[in-house]
């Protein structure tokens, strides 16, 4: 038969079996051999066989004693060189099921169907007997895998139900209660909607930099389509996020890469609308696949976005945008841009209230309103190389991290007194030897000791397990409240008001109650287990980056310009003119006395070398500023040399 006429999977299968054969030593390549190269995790014919309901574990038993019956022939010259006639005959009954389906090649559903004809094989007699799947059952999954497509080309295999292989479904995702609640962003987000709703160039694309919430965006809107919060036009809608790495990985041959993507498209337009496409970071897009003689994923996009076949979200950065996007002025026309700003520290403050539940759920601690103040503040204060809001988010996540990691290990005051106690219990071995009377004095000493430490030992123990019972039931009453808001959510949408009314006056008010008496209980003065997140281990984790003290990231505002003249004595010694000159114009712009448009202040220091007029533009600068660097210095003496004129 001719190679030509089998799809890249099938003749692939084949090479393999052959080479099966050959490490088993069996004269002809037969069924069994094939069916074992086939049938592989994550490849289709285990995904057909896993639909139609067989036992996968069971039909590679049934396969492998099928292998271990071939006879084994030794000293043969040349191994697997040859098909057995059963084989032949399936690869016979596989064209004419090609056929029946109007195919052009031989694909690997054909060969299965085709397998049927082999009554009195073991593989086929494991399949009507044992898994009770006949031809018909798995034709009707076939039929449906493939959606009424045609095996057209080599590579046909790849692209059956290409959006669940290279996408994941957004709503469905929000659905699920598995995204984190989306604060803000109204504006953006009405921005997309007006867009999706045009008739033609109804691509929205999201530009911004790196961690002001472009994805959050998307996500914001498959939570309002779960919510019925969107116009009529894209109510019931499907969003899919398209990931764009495995759709190019592993297409090996030219064309592969194309075909792939030809058929998500494919299977968006089927859709007529229903199907909204987000790809993040879109411009991978231009140049995506391109070799020497094919098109990019680019030129492929551009007629169906032009004629509005296809509904695409798009997100990339500023930079990304510039150099690749607006090069292609024709796939740049068919994008509408929606600019995503950085939040304010107001905003971020927001956001992150809004995400606060989930933390305090997944790292099981509880966190202080002063520590989401202090991780936007901070993180923009201090973190200049990254954008809000994921800096702050990301300052959260590290504390509860690292409070969560302190809670799950020994406290240190148990550690420490099991350890004084591990030593006392030494000592009082290596004393029951002696006999001197220091030696008895002492061990008595030990014993008294020892007693005393057991018990307190004893009594930190049982405080710390009352203490993790506490917050784990704490946490549980959280995880309770916060799935019955997920489920009131899902119950307003499906409109069972009977549910939503029990949940909402009835579950969820009940579950805050308990869960406020939890929290205003009975507690010891002092807690082994800290469990709390506050503005100092944001302080603390921002300390780690940056290297800056946390006494002076904690120091307020007000008390470090209290003190400014007292800490600018402390580098200046004397100059009390100057220095109360510099720190009162500090003081009256901070306290807004001064005209906003004009600067901070304007001082000539005055005086011979050596008085200290530099260090105090040095100790002011790191007294505001936090350090002497950060302070713009132009040497007027470097611009009088002739030579360095050009300066």
């Amino acid at each position: 038969m001719n190679p030509d006429n089998f799809t890249q999977a099938v003749a692939e299968a084949l090479g393999a079996a052959q080479q099966i054969a050959q490490v088993r030593r069996h004269q002809e390549i037969d069924i069994p051999h094939v069916m074992k190269s086939l049938v592989q995790p994550n490849q289709l014919a285990e995904q057909i066989y896993r639909e139609a309901g067989v036992n996968v574990q069971g039909l590679n038993a049934a396969i492998d004693a099928a292998l271990e019956a071939e006879p084994v022939v030794e000293g043969a010259s040349a191994y697997g060189q040859s098909m057995s006639q059963n084989l032949s005959q399936l690869l016979t009954d596989a064209n004419s099921v090609k056929d029946e389906f109007g195919d052009t090649y031989i694909s690997t559903e054909a060969v299965l169907l085709a397998l049927y004809q082999q009554r009195y094989n073991p593989i086929t007699q494991f399949l009507l007997n044992d898994a009770k799947v006949d031809a018909k059952r798995l034709r009707q999954v076939i039929e449906n895998l493939r959606g009424g497509e045609k095996v057209t080309s080599k590579n046909a295999e790849a692209s059956y139900k290409s959006l669940e292989k290279y996408g994941t479904d957004l709503v469905k995702e929000a659905r699920s209660g598995k995204m984190d609640p989306i604060i803000g962003r109204d504006e953006e987000i009405r921005d997309v909607i007006r867009i999706l709703s045009r008739k033609t160039k109804n691509n929205p694309v999201l530009i911004g930099e790196p961690g002001v919430g472009k994805t959050a965006i998307v996500e914001g809107l498959a939570q309002r389509i779960v919510k019925n919060d969107v116009p009529d036009n894209l109510k019931n809608k499907t969003i899919i996020s398209l990931d764009m790495g495995s759709l190019v990985a592993g297409a090996k041959y030219r064309g592969e890469f194309e075909e792939r993507l030809k058929a998500v498209l494919k299977e968006v337009k089927k859709s007529e609308g229903q199907i909204i496409l987000f790809i993040d970071e879109i411009h991978n897009i231009v140049g995506a696949g391109k070799a020497e003689g094919s098109m990019d994923a680019g030129n492929l996009l551009k007629p169906m976005l032009a004629r509005g076949e296809l509904h695409l979200i798009g997100a990339t950065t500023l930079d990304e945008y510039r150099e690749n996007i607006e090069k292609d002025k024709a796939l740049e026309r068919r994008f509408q841009r929606v600019l995503v700003q950085e939040p304010s520290v107001e905003d971020t403050i927001s956001i992150l209230r809004g995400l606060k539940e989930r933390f305090e759920i997944f790292h099981k601690v509880r966190i202080h309103d002063t520590a989401l103040v202090a991780a936007a503040t901070l993180s923009n204060r201090y973190i200049t190389d990254r954008f809000l809001p994921d800096k702050a988010i990301d300052l959260v996540d590290e504390a509860c991290a690292t409070i969560n990691v302190e809670m799950n290990s020994r406290p240190t005051e148990l550690d420490v007194a099991e350890r004084k106690q591990m030593q006392l219990e030494i000592e009082q071995q290596a004393l029951k030897n002696e006999t001197d009377p220091a030696s008895k004095k002492r061990l008595a000493d030990a014993d008294a000791e020892l007693a005393n430490l057991k018990e307190k030992t004893n009594k930190l123990k049982a405080q710390w397990e009352a203490e993790k019972k506490d917050i784990r039931q704490l946490n549980e009453k959280k995880s309770a409240i916060d799935k019955a808001k997920h489920e009131l959510e899902d119950a307003q949408s499906r409109y069972d008001l009977e549910t939503a009314a029990r949940l909402q006056h009835g579950t969820i008010p009940q579950l805050e109650k308990e869960l406020q008496t939890m929290e205003h209980s009975d507690r010891p003065q002092s807690w082994l287990v800290q469990e709390s997140v506050t503005a100092n281990e944001i302080a603390a984790v921002i300390s780690r980056e940056t290297g800056i003290p946390v006494a002076k990231l904690v120091e307020g505002d007000r008390q470090k310009l209290l003190h400014l003249a007292d800490n600018l004595h402390q580098r200046v010694i004397g100059q009390n003119e100057a220095v109360s000159a510099v720190s009162d114009a500090v003081l009256r712009s901070r306290a807004g006395l001064q005209d906003p448009s004009r600067p901070l202040g304007s001082f000539l220091f005055l005086g011979p070398t050596g008085v200290g007029k530099t260090e105090l533009a040095k100790a002011l600068a790191e007294d505001l500023f936090d350090s002497e660097k950060h302070m713009v210095r132009i040497d007027m003496s470097e611009y009088m040399e002739k030579a360095s004129v050009s300066r």
